[in-house]
C-alpha cells in the first residue's frame, strides 16, 4: 500500500496548483496581452480595488470537456478570475475574464463561477463589477457554453434594481456575450482594444454587402456617440478602472442602502453671484448647462453619463453638500436643448437607475420642446418621449427641478414639473413658462389681426412683446403653485441643500402591482 502524502507534501501540491492558477495562459499568453497595450486579469483587479483586499474564490476550478482535446487543456481558474474586495473600503464582488486562457471564452464552468459570485452579491447587498475580455462562447462546448450565457443573464436580469452592475469591456465582446453587459446599468469601453457586435465585420459583410472594421462597427466611439451601448470610455484599461473607482462613490451598495455621503468644506449656504448673469435674457441666444451644474455643486464636479452621445441632454453624477445626486439638465448648446429620440431614451434610463437606487434627482430646465420632422415622427419621438415622461412620473426619489429658461408645451411636463410628482420646483426670473414661444403662439392667436393690420411686422412685434410680458415669465406658473420659488439664481446651491436635507426622509410609493408597462 502506497503511504499517504505528508503534510509538506499536500502544501507543495496546493502551491503548485496556486501557482499555476496564477499564471494563467503562461508567459508568452502574458506577453501577448501586454504587448497588446491590456492589462491581464489580475492586473485589472489589483488596479480596481483596494490594496489588499481582494478574496478569489474558486481558483481551482476547471472545465469538464473532454472532446476536441479538451481534456489535456486545462488551466485552474477556467479563464475567469472571481471573487470579493473592497472599493473605497466598501465591499463588492468581481469578476475579471483571463483572455490569456482560452481566449478568456466561457464555458459550462466559466459561467458558473460569474453566477456563484452573482448569487453572492445579491445576498450580501454588493454591487457585481464585470470585467469583460472574451473572446465569446467556449465552442468546443456547444450547447452547454450557450447554456452559461442564459444563466448569466438571468442573474443580471433579477439583479438589476437590487444591486448596481457595472461592466468594462477591456477586449472582444461579441454575440451573445454582449447581453450580460447590455442589461448591466453602466458600460465602461476601452479606446481602439475593446469592441462589442451582434455579428462581426465577416458575417456582415456576407449578408449585407457592407464593408467595415471591427471599430467602426463595434468599437468603444462607435458605442459612445452612436448607439448608445457604451456609457464612458476610456483610453487604456488604467484610466477604465479608475473611472469604474469614482462611478461607485457616487453609488449605493444596494437597494436598501443610501448613497455614501462625502464630507465636503464647501458651504452649503454659500451664493454664486456668477448665476445672476450665466443665462443669457434672449431666449435664443444659447449658454452650456454644464457651467450652471458645476457653478452649484460641490468642487465643481459634474462626473458626466453618456457625454458623447445624445449631447441636447446632460446626465451625470454629482454632490451637494455631501449628497450623491443624479443631475439631468437640457443643454441649450445641442439641438436649442430640444428633446429628441435619442435624448429622451439617454435621459429615461438614467432617471429610472436614479430611482432604482435612491439617489435624488435635480432636473434643469431650459427646454423649446420636442425635436419636429418627419425623421423624428417616423422614429417613434411619441413613444420614446413618453419614456422620460414615464421614468420620472413613476420615480419616488426627492426630485427637484429647476427651470432657468424656455420650458415649452408638452416639454415642460415631461422634465419633472409639479404635475408628474416632482417635490420642489423653482425658477429663475428668465424661465419662460407656456404652451410655446411668444413667435409661434402670437401667429396662432392674432393671425386675423396680424393680417388686417396696415404694418403687419409692426404689430406682430407688439403681439410678441404682450405676450412675453404676460406669459414668457414663471410668475403665472408660480401663482398657480406650480413652481414653489422664483428665485434669485446665485442662491440656487442654498436651495438645492436645504432642499435635498427636507426630502432626505420623503415616502412615497406606487400603486400596488407587480410592475408597469413602460412604452417601450
Amino acid at each position: 500500500m502506497a503511504e499517504s502524502e505528508s503534510s509538506a507534501e499536500k502544501l507543495a501540491r496546493l502551491e503548485a496548483l496556486n501557482d499555476q492558477a496564477l499564471q494563467g495562459g503562461g508567459a508568452a499568453r502574458i506577453e501577448k496581452q501586454h504587448a497588446a497595450g491590456k492589462l491581464t486579469a489580475r492586473e485589472r483587479i489589483e488596479l480596481l480595488v483596494d490594496p489588499g483586499s481582494f478574496v478569489e474564490i474558486d481558483r481551482l476550478v476547471t472545465h469538464r470537456c473532454r472532446d476536441f482535446g479538451m481534456e489535456k487543456n486545462k488551466v485552474p481558474g477556467d479563464g475567469v478570475v472571481t471573487g470579493w474586495a473592497l472599493v473605497d473600503g466598501r465591499k463588492i464582488c468581481l469578476y475579471a475574464q483571463d483572455f490569456t486562457v482560452v481566449g478568456g471564452s466561457l464555458s459550462s464552468a466559466h459561467a458558473a463561477k460569474i453566477c456563484k459570485l452573482m448569487d453572492l452579491a445579491m445576498k450580501i447587498g454588493a454591487p457585481i463589477v464585470g470585467l469583460n475580455d472574451s473572446g465569446g462562447a467556449r465552442i468546443q462546448e456547444g450547447v452547454e457554453s450557450l447554456a452559461g450565457y442564459a444563466d448569466i443573464f438571468l442573474r443580471n436580469t433579477l439583479a438589476s434594481g437590487v444591486v448596481p452592475q457595472l461592466s468594462a469591456i477591456m477586449g472582444p465582446c461579441a454575440g451573445g456575450a454582449v447581453y450580460s453587459p447590455s442589461i448591466t446599468d453602466f458600460v465602461v469601453m476601452v479606446e481602439n482594444s475593446s469592441y462589442m457586435f451582434i455579428t462581426g465585420p465577416e458575417v456582415t459583410k456576407t449578408v449585407t454587402g457592407e464593408e467595415v472594421t471591427k471599430e467602426q462597427l463595434g468599437g468603444a466611439k462607435t458605442h459612445a456617440s452612436k448607439s448608445g451601448v457604451c456609457h464612458l470610455t476610456a483610453a487604456d484599461d488604467q484610466a477604465a478602472l479608475l473611472a469604474l473607482r469614482e462611478l461607485l462613490s457616487y453609488l449605493p451598495s444596494n437597494n436598501t442602502a443610501d448613497p455614501p455621503r462625502i464630507p465636503t468644506d464647501q458651504p452649503a449656504d454659500r451664493d454664486v453671484p456668477e448665476l445672476d448673469e450665466m443665462v443669457p435674457t434672449a431666449s435664443s441666444k444659447p449658454y452650456d448647462i454644464k457651467n450652471i451644474v458645476k457653478a452649484v455643486v460641490d468642487d465643481g464636479k459634474l462626473f458626466e453619463i453618456h457625454p458623447s452621445y445624445a449631447q441636447n441632454i446632460v446626465v451625470g453624477f454629482a454632490r451637494v453638500d455631501g449628497r450623491s445626486v443624479g443631475v439631468v439638465a437640457n443643454q441649450p448648446m445641442v439641438l436649442a436643448g430640444c428633446l429628441d429620440i435619442h435624448a429622451s431614451i439617454k435621459a429615461a434610463r438614467f432617471v429610472r437607475f436614479c430611482d432604482c437606487f435612491n439617489i435624488p434627482l435635480i432636473t434643469f430646465v431650459d427646454v423649446p420642446g420636442f425635436l419636429p420632422g418627419t425623421v423624428q415622427e417616423y422614429g417613434g419621438i411619441i413613444t420614446h418621449g413618453a419614456k422620460l415622461l414615464y421614468a420620472f412620473a413613476e420615480a419616488t426619489v426627492p426630485k427637484i427641478t429647476v427651470i432657468t429658461r424656455k420650458a415649452y408645451g408638452g416639454a415642460y411636463d415631461v422634465m419633472a414639473s409639479k404635475h408628474i410628482r416632482a417635490d420642489y420646483n423653482l425658477a429663475f426670473p428668465t424661465a419662460e413658462i407656456a404652451v410655446m414661444g411668444p413667435e409661434g403662439a402670437v401667429n396662432i392667436v392674432y393671425r386675423r389681426e396680424i393680417q388686417a393690420a396696415e404694418d403687419s411686422e409692426a404689430t406682430r412685434a407688439e403681439f410678441v412683446s404682450q405676450y412675453r410680458d404676460k406669459f414668457a415669465n414663471p410668475y403665472k406658473a408660480a401663482e398657480l403653485g406650480f413652481v414653489d420659488e422664483v428665485i434669485a439664481p446665485r442662491t440656487l446651491r442654498r436651495r438645492l441643500a436645504v432642499g435635498l436635507e427636507v426630502l432626505a426622509d420623503k415616502a412615497e410609493s406606487l400603486p400596488r402591482k407587480k410592475h408597469g408597462n413602460i412604452p417601450l
